[in-house]
């Protein structure tokens, strides 16, 4: 009768649940093999997924490997003889002197380097109190304009600027002008650079291999309606050197790791065979991204960065890139979750339309889960829970909510780096430690980056002991270094004149 009571009273107590009583036999025997077998099952799991994230993790012997080769490309970059067949670039960019403070005036600052494109306008003022004043205005850059034509793009960014002027009410007034464009460009002059090729998402036509200057210019002509002096085309990691100079003259690398990534730094004339002349120094571009594209990495690279490389816009291109920066580490990520589910340690191995979706997976995710891991849950379930909702519904994924819950605090799930750092700092290899691996080793330089930075600062560490380097936190130096450079450009023209 005990069976029958407890069966109807537990339907009584709980109506609107269907509960099911099953006989255990042979309890705790059978039960106790059962939980050694889930354990084995769970412990075979973990070695397998640390086997599998260790890959991302180098030795100090890889990143000393990786800092070699970096600086044989880098002067391969530099000498005229290799500069063509060079992969990293070493672009001079004819910025020739970091500010003095005796710069003044108001300028105009365009920013384009990803799906936003902003104006601004600053007033840099010299004296005993400098200080730098800054108005600016976002803009979206539509998918389509970003892939129609060079003049769609550059007539839209026109009509930006005109709304800004409008905005600023100074449309009539010709303010010099410094354009921050964070492509790969050949620079001839501070004023003229060729757009090598597109990165970042961006396919606008009939731009690679012209003067974006120019391009700028003729969208300014087609407007009819305002006039201004284009003095320097920027590139944004040169604006964050110039922005950090600003404030400590030492400051001569610039550093990004931001949606790309991008390192620039001052040379001696003398090593830029690329430009006539020895005498003094000019910044170059190292345009460190296409790092790699020769093959020179390959050893390091894994499946799943081999797996977005092949599936991105320009596969083959930008691999170091497409190793550390934002724009692919949640795409990396992702593909590391359908692997693991694939492989059955996650989802009992079935695959949601959601997960299969590219860039589903945000890289701001792994900031967030970094710093707050029971946060990060929450966060995580933006992708996770989509995935999960639908298989729940019909009995798919878990079969009880101690299931999902156990599996999202399982030690499978914290080699995945949600909650804890090894997933994301096991993708950190392709970030922090590796980003420092290739930097140049100078007295000073700058970072403007999440999280890794601890990571990156014992990195420059460990493999530069000798260096004593100080980071400084760039504040927009894409847009406020764009206008010191066109103020360094002005006060270096007058001198001339």
């Amino acid at each position: 009768r005990y069976a029958r009571r407890l069966h109807k009273t537990t339907r009584r107590l709980v109506p609107d649940s269907e509960v099911r009583f099953l006989l255990s036999e042979s309890g705790s025997g059978k039960g106790a093999a059962m939980v050694t077998a889930v354990a084995y099952r769970l412990s075979e799991q973990h070695r397998l997924i640390d086997e599998t994230l260790a890959e991302f993790k180098l030795t100090h012997e890889q990143l000393l490997q990786v800092k070699k080769r970096m600086r044989a490309e880098m002067e391969a970059g530099l000498k005229k003889k290799t500069h063509e067949t060079a992969k990293v670039k070493m672009l001079p960019t004819f910025v020739r002197s970091t500010p003095d403070g005796t710069e003044n005036g108001d300028f105009l600052a365009l920013d384009l380097g990803g799906t936003n494109f902003r104006v601004l306008l600053v007033k840099i003022r010299s004296g005993k109190r400098r200080t730098v004043e800054m108005h600016n205005k976002i803009y979206a850059i539509p998918i389509e304009v970003m892939q129609g034509t060079g003049e769609e793009l550059f007539d839209h960014i026109v009509t930006c600027i005109s709304d800004f002027l409008d905005y600023m009410g100074i449309k009539g007034a010709r303010l010099p002008l410094g354009f921050t464009f964070s492509f790969p460009c050949k620079q001839t002059s501070l004023d003229a650079g060729i757009l090598l090729n597109w990165t970042k998402g961006f396919k606008a036509t009939d731009c690679e291999g012209e003067d974006v200057v120019y391009l700028l210019r003729e969208g300014i002509k087609r407007r009819e309606e305002f006039d201004l002096d284009v003095v320097a085309v920027v590139n944004d990691t040169v604006g964050t050197m110039m922005t950090c100079a600003y404030e400590d003259p030492n400051c001569e690398i610039g550093l990004i790791v931001g949606t790309g990534s991008n390192a620039c730094y001052m040379e001696e004339m003398r090593n830029i065979e690329m430009v006539d002349g020895e005498q003094g120094r000019m910044c170059v571009n190292t345009e460190w991204g296409a790092f790699g594209d020769n093959g020179c990495l390959d050893d390091i690279r894994t499946i799943y960065d081999k797996a977005v490389d092949d599936f991105s816009l320009n596969a083959g291109k930008q691999r170091y890139e497409k190793m550390i920066s934002g724009m692919y580490l949640g795409e990396i990520v992702r593909n590391i979750l359908i692997d693991f589910t694939k492989r059955g340690f996650l989802f009992r191995g079935q695959i949601s339309e959601t997960l299969k979706t590219r860039h589903i997976f945000e890289t701001k995710f792994l900031s967030q889960i970094e710093r707050d891991s029971w946060r990060a849950l929450l966060v995580s379930l933006e992708i996770i829970l989509v995935s999960v909702r639908a298989c729940v519904r019909a009995g798919g994924f878990f079969t009880t909510s101690t299931e999902f819950l156990a599996m999202l605090t399982s030690k499978p799930w914290e080699g995945l780096s949600f909650p804890g750092e090894r997933g994301c700092n096991a993708n950190a290899r392709g970030s922090a430690p590796l980003s420092s691996a290739a930097g140049p080793s100078s007295p000073t330089a700058l970072v403007s980056s999440h999280s890794f930075s601890r990571i990156m600062h014992q990195t420059v560490k460990d493999l530069a002991p000798n260096c004593d380097v100080t980071f400084l936190l760039s504040e927009d130096g894409s847009g406020k270094g764009a206008a010191l450079i066109t103020a360094v450009g002005c006060r270096l023209r007058e001198a001339e004149q």
